[in-house]
């Protein structure tokens, strides 16, 4: 494993950070915490650590026999880290949104979103079954290019650093330009809501500029206060419950399942059933783009719709 690691140097900042919102939260907004909530938290920070040391050489070792294969030796220029570190970045991109789209890997990313509490006690609930989904493979192409696994290792703890202070309410919004290349509290909070206009948006981990070149950005509304936590919530402080609930799930529904829609469980987005009695995010948000067109044709004066024109078309 690499010798440096920033994460291990960042934990007590990140202790730190999280005591002074607690005070901040203690006068501020009293919401924002709740104590079991918290230890769940914890729990699962403590819990995705000890798996990383239990897996992360396995993987390290593989990066380093694929690095044989590379392309090119791009070797240790201050580029090279600057260029691993956007690549990288735009690798999480990816990772990320595959995170919510493929149920077997949503199974490991739910364990982030579970919590109906927003605070940066919320970026240490960590999933322990990583590992299961295979989600490293999408790291092997920065390897084989050429950058160092090591470099790949350092770049990703510093990505994961940058995304600790993002998980808070106690920011509203950063200046305009900032907003516009970074991601954020205010970008962020969208992406951990439940509301259909935000449902699967904002898959940034540093540059929100991969959400809006890819169609996945959408920014925070004045007008709408941000439920957190997922579409069907835990219900329960049971920390074991809500590690494993939707590996369950998985198993369960492909049980139930005839034999034609069995790997649709696994490998379809999360909602997605064989006889459509759930519905999925996308299908959710259709619905609800569905009810405001609704509302806003019936807002029009009779007189100035087209029963002809489509929707929005002038009469």
């Amino acid at each position: 494993m690499p010798d440096f690691s920033p994460v291990d140097y960042a934990v007590p900042g990140f202790v730190a950070l999280v005591l002074i919102e607690m005070i901040w939260a203690r006068f501020r907004r009293r919401e924002a915490y709740e104590a079991r909530d918290t230890l769940v938290s914890l729990a699962f920070g403590l819990g995705s650590t000890v798996s990383g040391l239990l897996t992360g050489g396995f993987f390290f070792l593989l990066f380093l026999w694929t690095w044989q294969f590379r392309l090119f030796d791009i070797g240790w220029a201050w580029w090279a880290w600057a260029l691993c570190f956007v690549l990288d970045d735009l690798k999480y991109y990816w990772v990320h949104r595959a995170g919510h789209r493929i149920r077997w890997m949503w199974a490991a990313h739910v364990n982030h979103h579970s919590s109906q509490h927003y605070n940066l006690s919320t970026a240490l609930r960590q999933t322990w079954t990583n590992p299961l989904t295979f989600g490293f493979l999408f790291a092997l192409p920065l390897v084989l290019l050429g950058f160092h696994p090591v470099m790949i290792a350092i770049c990703g703890g510093f990505n994961l650093i940058y995304q600790f202070w993002i998980h808070t309410e106690a920011i509203d919004r950063m200046p305009r330009w900032f907003e516009a290349v970074m991601n954020t509290p205010s970008h962020h909070r969208v992406h951990h809501a439940t509301n259909p206009r935000y449902l699967d948006r904002n898959y940034a981990g540093v540059f929100i500029v991969w959400d809006k070149m890819f169609g996945t950005f959408e920014s925070e509304s004045d007008e709408e206060k941000i439920r957190y936590g997922i579409i069907k919530q835990l219900g329960s402080f049971n920390l074991l419950w809500a590690v494993f609930h939707e590996w369950i799930g998985i198993v369960q529904d492909m049980w139930r399942a005839p034999w034609g829609s069995k790997l649709g469980y696994l490998l379809r987005e999360p909602g997605w059933t064989h006889d459509g009695s759930r519905e999925t995010s996308d299908m959710i948000r259709a619905r609800w783009l569905a009810g405001r067109e609704e509302a806003s044709l019936a807002e029009i004066p009779v007189a100035n719709q087209n029963p002809i024109a489509g929707q929005g078309e002038p009469a």
